[in-house]
């Protein structure tokens, strides 16, 4: 008896662990935003940036752009930005946004609004999400070639190579983070690389680090997954075949996620929960 009991006990201890989080139901939902791909959650403002598409995720047609949310879900500025080509990764360095579009990186005043750099990756075929060190480098990566490219001083450079569906990107304490397919890949200085987590269902699409240090991954399919600093991954949101979960934003203080949900058109938050 003491054998099964103990048996029993480590049973609901694993338990818990992998249903320790979850997602509430949407806080809000806002709708009629042509093709998000990614959610930029900017803390000093209390504002959105919201990267919209509209169209082709790989047609230079000039359609896409930036738009502005609220942290409630209404729009603040519908046409921040426009004239991009397909918009898709947004990353912030002081009043600077880069977006990755197709195959340049485009630099925009953030408190004017105005476009001051279109930088054309050398080539790029399919740019797809971008960060940004403590320094002001950034980082994007090509899905299609899967490679990543550093931007500094103006100019731009390879920087990596054999990354496989390189997509979502995030600068932490030094290390570039990469979801490399269903891969979520930690790249030091010397570029040595090291497997954070793996067997995500679909190809990882956007990447958050929490304040525990653990992270949120969405992939583009529909899939949401909790991944503990450790590496055990588990999963948050499955809407596969429903809507899409593109490039998430992530408010640290609330809790909050935001979700872009592509060919839904919308961006839905959601509150991670603790049970």
């Amino acid at each position: 008896m003491k054998y099964k009991f103990l048996t029993l006990s480590a049973f609901l201890v694993l338990s818990f662990a992998v249903k320790a989080q979850q997602l509430s139901k949407p806080i809000w939902e806002s709708k009629n935003l042509p093709v998000p791909e990614s959610v930029l959650y900017s803390a000093t403002e209390k504002k959105l940036y919201v990267s919209l598409i509209d169209g082709a995720g790989n047609v230079k047609d000039g359609k896409g752009g930036i738009t502005i949310l609220n942290v409630d879900g209404t729009v603040n500025n519908a046409k921040w930005v426009e004239g991009l080509n397909a918009p898709k990764g947004l990353a912030r360095y002081k009043n600077t946004l880069f977006v990755a579009d197709i195959t340049a990186v485009v630099s925009i005043d953030i408190p004017s609004g105005r476009i001051i750099n279109k930088l054309e990756i050398e080539n790029a075929v399919f740019l797809n999400d971008v960060t940004v060190d403590d320094k002001g480098v950034v980082y994007v990566s090509d899905t299609r070639t899967n490679k990543i490219y550093r931007m500094k001083n103006g100019k731009s450079e390879l920087y990596l190579e054999n990354i496989t569906n390189a997509n979502g990107l995030k600068w932490i304490n030094k290390n570039l983070y990469a979801l490399a397919d269903t891969e979520l890949l930690k790249i030091d200085e010397k570029k040595n690389r090291t497997v954070v987590a793996k067997g995500f269902e679909k190809p990882g699409d956007g990447v958050e680090q929490l304040k525990n240090g653990d992270f949120i991954v969405s992939c583009w399919a529909g899939l949401i997954y909790y991944v503990k600093a450790n590496g055990e991954i588990s999963t948050l949101q499955d809407v596969q075949g429903k809507m899409n979960t593109a490039d998430l934003g992530y408010n640290a203080k609330e809790n909050v996620l935001y979700i872009p949900t592509f060919n839904h058109n919308s961006v839905i938050a959601y509150k991670l929960l603790a049970n």
